[in-house]
């Protein structure tokens, strides 16, 4: 980035729309470096609310049950309805550059060329189970260019699923044609998550096999409390390649907006995100600050190496170097 960085002149050209810019910004909330984040920060500073009642929607399921291709079909569903969406999709990150694996912009040509869809494959990194640090950041700022609706995709059913839902609105997982050993291989975690479920690929031979998965489903959401009081979990079916119940999916969800409007329920889970975002970020940023220092350095390689060896417990080492820490900030 430039020296002369303008950050209102980007929130005012990211508020008009500009596609290059949000794409700039999103880049610039990613970075690591220390100078683009203090842009970044003064970027999000001056950023303009969003007016708009906004929807985000988390995305997951196993590899190879077709969240691309269902997130494709249901994003031009959405786009021929007049809405604007952002697709920010978190891709596995290649360990030698860092960068984004399966470039979701691939997998989803069609819908990455209609002018009311913006997609956004970010890649991982290290952080929790493959949900990018920055994704909150970039959905401020997808909604803020005016997008009505934002889906976050995840890898896949793992530890990252519990970092988007803290962050989305609905959380929907997606599944395929199976029965019973589908069911078993999903966690009661990652289910107790959902708002929605959806049976993807129920069509041609499928059918069947997909509404016998629905009724298993069904049977298993009756034995989890719904996350949202009011709720009750729907199972829908889908079949993402002939354009199937994405309507039905839809509506569903706009249902289940309508719940937590009127119970202020999606005011109180968006604050309360925030709050746990900050603390994220305490943790991150003192955790960052902590490991750079020079000073203590010696001191917690030495401290490593006596846990490694059993000569010191992981609690006792860790308030030495605490303590050593806050000395220093004195």
């Amino acid at each position: 980035m430039k020296q002369d960085f303008d950050a209102i002149a980007m929130a005012a050209a990211v508020a008009a729309g500009d596609r290059r810019t949000l794409a700039r910004a999103i880049t610039l909330v990613e970075s690591t470096r220390p100078d683009h984040r203090r842009q970044a920060e003064a970027l999000l500073a001056v950023l303009p609310g969003n007016t708009k009642t906004s929807i985000r929607i988390g995305i997951t399921g196993a590899p190879g049950v077709g969240k691309s291709t269902f997130i494709e079909a249901f994003g031009g569903h959405l786009t021929a309805l007049g809405l604007r969406i952002a697709v920010l999709a978190v891709d596995p990150s290649s360990s030698r550059t860092g960068g984004s694996i399966l470039g979701d912009k691939t997998r989803m040509e069609d819908l990455s060329r209609a002018p009311n869809a913006f997609i956004r494959p970010s890649p991982a990194g290290r952080s929790l189970g493959g949900v990018a640090r920055r994704t909150r950041e970039a959905m401020a700022l997808v909604e803020a260019a005016g997008h009505d609706v934002t889906i976050v995709e995840t890898v896949g059913v793992g530890q990252s699923e519990y970092a988007v839902a803290d962050m989305v609105d609905m959380f929907l997982l997606l599944v395929a044609p199976g029965g019973g050993d589908e069911l078993q291989g999903i966690k009661r975690g990652i289910m107790e998550l959902a708002d929605l479920l959806v049976v993807n690929k129920a069509d041609g031979a499928f059918v069947d096999a997909a509404n016998h998965a629905a009724a298993d489903y069904r049977n298993a959401l009756n034995l989890i409390r719904p996350k949202t009081p009011g709720w009750e979990v729907e199972v829908l079916l889908a079949s993402a390649l002939r354009g199937q119940g994405l309507a039905e999916i839809w509506q569903a969800m706009q249902r289940l907006q309508t719940v937590l409007t009127a119970k202020g329920d999606g005011q109180a889970s968006r604050a309360a995100q925030a709050r746990r975002w900050l603390w994220e970020e305490i943790q991150d940023d003192l955790m960052a600050e902590l490991k750079s220092g020079e000073a203590l350095a010696p001191l917690i390689a030495a401290r490593e190496e006596q846990v490694g060896a059993g000569e010191i417990t992981p609690s006792a080492a860790a308030r030495e170097i605490l303590a050593a820490f806050l000395k220093r900030a004195d």
